[in-house]
């Protein structure tokens, strides 16, 4: 009879140790302005299992009835959830609303040396060096400038300055207001022919007494 009970008994016994599989959604807002917090930490941290929402703040892991989910973000403070042991629905959706929690941080201060001490110390002592034979002064050399200069390719804005100062060299000797061959040549030259006929016709080509041309 004993028997017969007991066995009778361990299915039921079973069945209350076996925790329900429920699905866990739900939104994690900021406080302030409900708007959803990227990247937030879901877990449980006994099983050592959990999930982060996405860009609109919505998650979805599967949980156990009785476990205590964790909610983490960096710039809010921790908060804990717990789905009732009894629970027996396939899902359990929340809306979590994170707290802001603002931490100051202390002023860390990195020298190259193991105390502050140490380095004025180094620091005072340094020997900076002289003008004149340093790099920074042979990299002013004029010849080495000069050649630097010399030696360097033109530029995009370089090239855009000659061609439109080509352009512009080309269209003012078209309109005759730049040198041009005709103005160049005085054989070709109006004005020059207008010049020659007017001292040929003062006579300033006669051969003059006293004159050896």
């Amino acid at each position: 009879m004993l028997v017969l009970i007991g066995l009778l008994a361990a299915p039921r016994a079973w069945a209350q140790g076996k925790r329900k599989v429920v699905q866990f959604t739900g939104i994690v807002a900021s406080g302030d302005s409900l708007l959803g917090v990227p990247g937030a930490s879901i877990y449980v941290p006994k099983a050592g299992r959990g999930t982060t929402s996405n860009a609109y703040g919505y998650f979805s892991m599967a949980v156990l009835a009785g476990d205590s989910i964790v909610f983490r973000s960096l710039g809010y403070r921790n908060q804990t959830i717990v789905v009732p042991a009894d629970y027996q629905r396939q899902s359990f959706s929340v809306i979590i609303s994170l707290l802001e929690d603002a931490a100051v941080l202390p002023e860390v201060r990195i020298f190259p040396y193991a105390t502050e001490k140490e380095f004025k110390r180094a620091f005072l002592a340094l020997r900076m060096p002289t003008e004149k034979g340093s790099a920074a002064a042979d990299n002013l050399n004029q010849e080495l400038m000069r050649k630097i200069f010399n030696s360097q390719p033109m530029g995009a804005t370089a090239n855009y300055r000659q061609t439109m100062s080509q352009q512009q060299y080309d269209l003012d000797r078209r309109m005759g207001t730049a040198p041009n061959l005709h103005s160049n040549n005085p054989l070709l030259n109006p004005f020059s022919w207008l010049q020659l006929v007017k001292q040929v016709k003062d006579g300033e080509f006669k051969k003059k007494e006293g004159v050896d041309y």
